[in-house]
């Protein structure tokens, strides 16, 4: 992965259309790297969620060209790469599993990021209850060694439809159900990424099985 994080370097110095031109063979074979890594990754995590199996690569990687329509930010390429895992591939709207790769800033994750109104409606619901359940989860030190908190975006009140008097009203103000672990760039670049990788999936599957069901459930 150390050509796939040259690569990226460069491009944040270089975000334009003529150097990415002069330089497109080098993504090519970056993104071949990643393609090829997102399929092991896919193989390995089929054996503990048979969700994703059948996913290939390219349902899961994402487009390095950023969509600039209606961001002030006009540079025309993404300086990461990355691939969500999930049932449906990287559009999906349910839970997966996300590897993130970006020079200084990598990390692994997921669960549930940013997801639809219904969607989160859905995930609080099931929360609410059964919240024993979800904290045995995301409280028990194996996943708090690798996802020491959850991806911190909140409400500031209790949301609608949901009492103010529950106990674990907090849990409900999340936006996301989200879980990030951060990868320095000597382990990208190792042997070990692959393994790093893949234990840090372990921990998250029995998460992601409970917002998965809790959006078939409700939805």
């Amino acid at each position: 992965m150390q050509e796939v994080l040259n690569f990226l370097s460069e491009l944040r110095i270089n975000n334009n259309k003529e150097w990415f031109d002069q330089n497109r063979g080098r993504y090519e074979e970056s993104r071949k790297q990643v393609l090829f890594l997102t399929e092991l990754v896919i193989h390995e995590v089929g054996k503990f969620d048979p969700e994703i199996v059948g996913l290939t690569a390219k349902d899961c990687v994402f487009r390095i060209f950023r969509d600039v329509r209606f961001s002030h930010d006009k540079t025309p390429y993404k300086v990461n790469m990355g691939s969500f895992i999930a049932r449906g591939g990287r559009k999906s709207m349910g839970a997966g599993y996300y590897f993130h790769i970006e020079p200084g800033g990598s990390f692994v994750g997921g669960g549930s990021y940013c997801p639809p109104a219904d969607s989160l409606k859905a995930l609080r619901t099931e929360i609410f209850d059964h919240p024993d359940e979800f904290k045995k989860l995301i409280y028990s030190d194996s996943f708090r060694k690798t996802y020491p908190e959850m991806y911190d975006d909140k409400l500031k009140t209790p949301p609608k439809g949901f009492p103010k008097e529950f106990p674990d009203v907090d849990l409900l103000k999340y936006k996301s159900y989200a879980f990030t672990s951060r990868i320095d760039d000597s382990v990208v670049t190792s042997e070990a990424y692959v393994g790093k990788i893949i234990d840090a999936f372990k921990e998250l599957a029995p998460v992601n099985r409970f917002l998965n069901t809790a959006i078939d459930k409700w939805l």
